[in-house]
């Protein structure tokens, strides 16, 4: 495994992996807590799409910041203060002032950490080896899906929202860790067309974020809804399909890695738009929406690889990883807003959450077709050297 052999890229690995812990434990029970709270589907929905669009605006601030302290102390920075609303979020009790709080609060983490977490990865990675990285990077966030949400539901039920989120800040705090000893990467006062040399890679992420917003978000509150909002079985749930999901990106990041880069692609597509339909199907059916729960650990571990092999190359590529970081998040950010705020009329006017599931298959189309292209043009680029 030729591709373990990079200490930076293990090392943020590691990270990556407590950080899926953290989320695991607090994370994934975010859009849930706040259904329980007394905050209405539509309303939670909206909240979670005015979260990405803040990131949006916020986003270009962080140059500034990187300019002054460096990338991978603005990244511990992040991750850091992705911290802060876990800690707020146990005083929410429905459409209240507390809510306000925590969606001004929740962006300004999530900006500095996710740009500078995926530029500083673009950097420090391999393109030779990235499928395999990142295939490793999301096998050990799958394991850490596995315990992460069996202990959030614990805590939850036992210890009430306190403990489950104040150890789940404790854990994203402990994430950074890791990071301390990483080597830092310079990031040029001026780079001419980095901003422009992000166009695909933007185009590709915005697929990723309206994916997201329909598959993950949506998913969430209509999988809790179909569990009649147990804690206990939708923390289960989740468990199974970490399991579910432990070993595929080893897989495909491999298969990328040797060239099969249009052949793994489809094959994460074609199980990405399968899985999508199963899950509009499943509401209702608490025992077939668990199944289509752990097939999406499978379409995680598939689809991260074939989305992001590209696309950190791309950056690794450019005359800025963080600029580029910066318009593709950006990207993204815009279209998890729109699935969001789409799934959020949906759901305000009276229909079934299915449809807004359903709304992710237009995305899953842009993406492959995207992606496609692209794969065809890394196999007909001439060899170095």
């Amino acid at each position: 495994m030729s591709f373990l052999t990079n200490s930076a890229v293990n090392r943020v690995n590691l990270h990556y992996g407590v950080q899926a812990l953290a989320q695991g434990v607090g994370g994934v029970f975010f859009l849930v807590f706040l259904l329980r709270a007394g905050v209405p589907v539509p309303l939670v929905l909206g909240v979670q799409g005015a979260l990405s669009a803040q990131r949006f605006v916020l986003r270009p601030l962080v140059i500034p910041l990187v300019r002054r302290i460096g990338l991978r102390r603005t990244l511990i920075t992040g991750a850091l203060l992705e911290a802060l609303p876990l800690l707020l979020l146990p005083t929410v009790q429905g459409p209240d002032a507390a809510l306000a709080v925590v969606a001004l609060a929740a962006p300004v983490g999530s900006v500095l950490y996710w740009t500078c977490y995926h530029a500083y990865f673009a950097s420090v990675g391999d393109a030779e080896h990235r499928g395999g990285q990142i295939g490793a990077r999301e096998a050990l966030a799958a394991l850490a899906g596995v315990v992460g949400p069996l202990a959030g539901a614990w805590a939850l039920a036992t210890g009430g929202p306190w403990l489950a989120f104040a150890g789940a800040a404790a854990l994203q705090v402990l994430a950074a860790v890791p990071l301390l000893g990483a080597p830092d990467v310079a990031v040029a006062t001026e780079a001419p067309g980095g901003f422009r040399a992000a166009r695909l890679g933007a185009l590709m992420l915005m697929t990723d974020g309206w994916l997201s917003a329909c598959y993950f978000y949506v998913w969430q509150i209509a999988l809790f809804v179909t569990l009649r909002e147990s804690y206990a079985a939708y923390g289960g749930a989740m468990a199974l399909s970490a399991l579910a999901g432990a070993a595929g990106g080893l897989l495909l990041g491999g298969r990328i890695d040797a060239g099969h880069g249009r052949a793994a692609m489809s094959a994460a597509y074609a199980v990405v738009a399968g899985v999508v339909v199963l899950r509009a199907a499943s509401l209702g059916s608490p025992w077939l929406a668990v199944i289509a729960n752990a097939l999406g650990a499978l379409v995680m571990a598939l689809q991260a690889p074939a989305m992001m092999t590209p696309v950190y190359n791309l950056a690794k590529a450019s005359p800025c990883p963080l600029r580029f970081h910066i318009a593709t998040e950006g990207g993204w950010d815009l279209g998890c807003a729109s699935g969001c705020l789409a799934a959020a009329v949906i759901a305000g006017a009276g229909y079934s959450l299915a449809g807004a599931i359903l709304l992710g298959l237009v995305a899953a189309v842009g993406a492959f077709a995207l992606l496609w292209r692209q794969y065809g043009a890394i196999a007909t680029r001439p060899a170095a050297g």
